[in-house]
């Protein structure tokens, strides 16, 4: 070989030392893009959300807070809620318009709040039941037809938002009354705190409906201004202290059989959003629907427990004979709104053809569930908890 031809070899040929230090460094890179999926390194984007619901002891306000943790879990932190309190931008009844124009991004209420802009916007919550349960209407909104509906009557009222439900809740107690009542004569002018379509109902029954908010109730009782009234659940009821001012407590009712949140997101908001945090919006809301609801059922009844044992409330079952009166009223409220409004006629019949069919099969298939309870505990009415 020429002194030439080994100068180039030289030039040409990385030494094994260079050469297995170079191998080393490209390795080690490519390990460390293996180990550490992508990371979006910038800011995460953050929602305002403000809620129906004072902080604190409060449980939805909790649920509501629990669908916020699972909307950051599953984006990875890359999508946060900031969630704030009842009135801490704008009154409860106020949500749905700062929503739409943009000074919330969302809010977490309940249909029937917006029902005094349109009445069949208490159907998709606190409507007739023809005997589904919150779970069946979420079935109705998903797969019968009812969010082409509710799409419809948010437009119709102006609302600029696209809409997710969860927490399906169980029947709403009758309420907290001076007595037990168990006629429709007990209650035949009584002075009584309800919302939604259930004013209508039980304004047919003969009672002096008023609206107020959760948090006037229990002074409202108190000072007289009515002498019965309903919120919800054991739970929210007795952190309202209801307790206090009435030892009286019936449950199960049909005015409100079932109800869920609803939890609007401002239109242009959530399109300029990703794609996978579109989905997180949504996919979350049906994930805290079956956590909300397993923690109810426990939290509901540890504090039915309480309320029975430790303040001394006596508890009933609704009298059937009020719950077939409002039945009754609930006919006479859905004739005379059907009559004069072709939308809420609409809403109906679409709700009573999927009750009509997925109502046989469930009570049809449903075993006797109370039979089985009263094998293993005894009477109902009797059972210590």
């Amino acid at each position: 070989m020429s002194k030439k031809e080994k100068t180039l070899k030289r030039v040409k040929t990385p030494s094994r030392r260079k050469f297995f230090k170079a191998a080393a460094a490209t390795g080690a890179a490519a390990a460390a893009t293996i180990a550490m999926p992508n990371v979006a390194f910038g800011a995460p984007k953050t929602l305002k959300m403000q809620a129906a619901w004072p902080s604190g002891a409060n449980i939805f306000f909790e649920m509501a807070g629990d669908y916020v943790k699972m909307v950051s879990d599953m984006s990875g932190g890359e999508l946060k809620i900031d969630l704030q309190p009842v009135g801490a931008v704008v009154k409860t009844s106020e949500i749905g318009q700062a929503v739409s124009s943009g000074v919330l991004d969302m809010g977490h209420w309940v249909t029937a709040y917006w029902y005094g802009k349109n009445p069949a916007a208490s159907l998709f919550g606190t409507g007739p039941s023809y005997g589904m349960s919150s779970q069946e209407v979420m079935g109705w909104m998903e797969y019968g037809g009812g969010r082409k509906l509710y799409e419809e009557v948010v437009s119709k009222v102006g609302f600029n938002y696209i809409g997710f439900f969860h927490m399906p809740m169980p029947a709403q107690p009758f309420g907290w009354f001076k007595k037990n009542v168990t006629k429709v004569s007990d209650v035949k002018g009584m002075k009584y705190r309800t919302v939604g379509l259930a004013t209508n109902v039980l304004t047919a029954m003969g009672m002096v409906v008023r609206q107020l908010p959760g948090g006037e109730i229990q002074p409202a009782m108190k000072t007289g201004l009515i002498e019965a009234a309903e919120f919800n659940n054991p739970t929210s009821d007795s952190q309202f202290g209801m307790q206090d001012v009435s030892k009286h407590y019936h449950l199960g009712s049909f005015h409100q059989s079932q109800e869920m949140f609803e939890i609007p997101i401002n239109k242009k908001t959530f399109n300029g959003l990703d794609p996978k945090h579109q989905a997180i919006l949504k996919n979350a809301a049906y994930a805290a629907n079956t956590d909300n609801y397993f923690k109810a059922l426990v939290r509901y009844s540890d504090d039915l427990s309480k309320l029975m044992n430790k303040h001394k409330v006596n508890v009933y079952q609704t009298s059937d004979e009020i719950l077939a009166q409002q039945l009754k009223g609930w006919d006479k409220v859905i004739g005379d709104f059907n009559k004069k409004d072709p939308f809420f006629k609409k809403v109906v019949n679409s709700q009573k053809a999927y009750a009509k069919k997925v109502m046989k099969y469930l009570l049809m298939n449903q075993p006797n569930y109370r039979l089985a309870y009263e094998n293993e505990f005894g009477n109902l009415a009797k059972v210590k908890i």
